[in-house]
């Protein structure tokens, strides 16, 4: 694309998107003309909501989606700082509920060391087998000394 980009020539005028009033001061299309061509192409296929802003926001999105680095993001995007950048970045509703499950995986509530344990009571805080020798059930085997 850089390659035809840099070798692209207009056949009429010095500028790869000319104004479309060529007496106007600008010669070539500034970014307010560029929205309103953006806008105009939307509303003919009837995509509606859209716009260069919202486009800007997706590419923002796209690429913390993809696991870039947000100081780079931030470094591409041009803002001042990354709470500026992350109110910019779209967070979807399975992203949230996925980050939620996977807290599930980390929590150890009313998860039992040993299932055929049972688990621990005011009377009775702590396992048997971590119980000193005096409170230990009188069955318990001894430890071999080795």
């Amino acid at each position: 694309m850089r390659l035809l980009l840099e070798t692209y020539e207009h056949p009429e005028h010095p500028y790869l998107f000319p104004s479309r009033h060529l007496n106007h001061r600008w010669k070539h299309a500034n970014p307010e003309a560029a929205s309103h061509l953006f806008q105009e192409a939307c509303e003919k296929v009837g995509i509606t909501g859209a716009s260069t802003h919202s486009l800007r926001r997706s590419a923002l999105t796209q690429m913390s989606n993809a696991g870039i680095p947000l100081r780079i993001i931030q470094e591409i995007s041009g803002h001042r700082n990354l709470e500026q950048l992350q109110k910019y970045l779209e967070v979807r509703p399975d992203q949230v509920r996925g980050a939620v499950s996977a807290l599930s995986t980390l929590s150890y509530v009313r998860k039992l060391p040993y299932p055929d344990l049972a688990p621990p009571t005011p009377e009775n805080p702590l396992p048997p087998h971590q119980l000193s020798q005096d409170q230990a059930d009188s069955s318990a085997q001894e430890i071999p000394d080795w």
